[in-house]
């Protein structure tokens, strides 16, 4: 789960990190009165939605009177911002971020992500920090500074200063950087975090060390122990497909292709995918169903596949252990038996009572293609999404 930038500075500045004065907005005039509260000369009006290069797509603008935050909040709220990290349907920004401005003296990265290879948090940080960080890490990845912190003793003091130093900061500012590393790896820990990116952390010309921006996101499987964070989800933010997977307890992604896949276990999901596109067709989604899947959730799952209005074609592909193939069977009867079925249906049983769901889908009178083995499904789906499309 992914937050806003304003959510995450909250939060940060709880944890010891040094932020900016700044508040929500929702129309023109209420970013006019929140520069109005915060005081000062120069303000920044920040577009918030869930993605970063916010400002090489004009979500940020630095503004000097109300008129140009007045200008500059009419022109972003209920605009769509794309980037690189959207994709070319971007997102509607439904909310600003006011906040003060500050004379910057130069721009340092740091990330706190998690290092499944290395099964520690990881901290990822460059002297010569911005928007272009992506360039830099390629073009100069000797300039990255990494340190892998120890699980069993978290991150230390004398960590937090190798990395100040590595960053070149004067003595003077170290006891303000050991501030700022510690209290996001404290944050990262006690939030069950998979990541805390500060991009820029700014170093200001009167000497101050502070988050000038901030990206957090979470553990989905631990928000039930922090429900302070699960209340900060922004369900706009999100695709509408996860999004309703994830309140029925399904695990849930969203692809571009156009044969909508339902199946259980995330290792046999992949497989499946890297099938539909070795027989020339392009997946729809991920949807694992799970190991215990009742009829009742196989038949939601079903439906929430085929409301996705690209799928042309759906694969049902279940290897029951836990499962069984006649539950799976009854629930895929049960969810054609009340929709209008408009796409090829292409079912794989395997595993506990393969027989009997094999039967019932047999006798149930359904337009189902059966399939006994992977590849055989793959190859059946794509051939019936291309007859129903006219590609063949």
């Amino acid at each position: 789960m992914e937050i806003h930038e304003y959510q995450a500075k909250e939060i940060l500045s709880g944890f010891g990190v040094n932020t900016l004065p700044g508040g929500l907005a929702y129309s023109p005039e209420q970013a006019v009165y929140r520069a109005k509260e915060i005081g000062g000369e120069v303000w920044v009006v920040k577009a918030q939605i869930h993605s970063g290069a916010r400002g090489k797509a004009g979500g940020i603008k630095v503004c000097k009177t109300d008129d140009e935050i007045w200008e500059a909040a009419d022109e972003l709220l209920g605009k769509r911002l794309i980037t690189h990290q959207t994709g070319p349907a971007g997102k509607v920004v439904h909310r600003l971020y006011i906040e003060a401005g500050c004379a910057i003296e130069r721009e340092i990265y740091l990330a706190f992500v998690l290092d499944r290879a290395a099964e520690r948090v990881s901290v990822v940080a460059s002297a010569e920090g911005g928007m272009e960080i992506e360039e830099i890490a390629r073009v100069r990845p000797q300039s990255i500074v990494r340190c892998a912190i120890e699980p069993a003793v978290g991150m230390q003091e004398f960590q937090a200063r190798e990395i100040a130093f590595a960053l070149k900061l004067p003595p003077s500012m170290v006891s303000q950087a050991v501030t700022t590393f510690m209290g996001c790896y404290r944050a990262f820990r006690d939030l069950d975090a998979t990541m805390v990116e500060i991009n820029p952390l700014v170093v200001t010309k009167d000497n101050r060390l502070i988050a000038l921006d901030a990206k957090m996101s979470f553990d989905d499987n631990a928000l039930f122990r922090h429900p302070n964070i699960a209340e900060l989800r922004d369900k706009s933010q999100e695709d509408p497909r996860e999004m309703q997977a994830a309140d029925r307890g399904l695990s849930y992604v969203g692809l571009d292709g156009n044969i909508g896949c339902m199946i259980n276990g995330a290792g046999l999901a992949m497989a499946s995918m890297d099938m539909i596109k070795l027989a020339g067709g392009e997946p729809a989604n991920f949807l694992d169903i799970g190991g215990g899947a009742n009829p009742e959730r196989v038949a939601k799952a079903f439906r929430l596949v085929l409301s996705d209005q690209k799928v042309e074609a759906m694969l049902v592909n279940i290897f029951a252990g836990i499962n069984r193939c006649d539950w799976v069977a009854e629930g895929i009867i049960q969810a054609l038996q009340k929709i209008e079925m408009k796409v090829p249906l292409v079912v794989r049983l395997s595993g506990t009572n393969v027989e009997a769901g094999r039967k019932m889908i047999k006798e149930s009178g359904l337009p189902i293609i059966g399939a006994e083995t992977l590849a055989e499904a793959a190859e059946k789906v794509v051939a019936a999404w291309k007859k129903h499309t006219g590609r063949a």
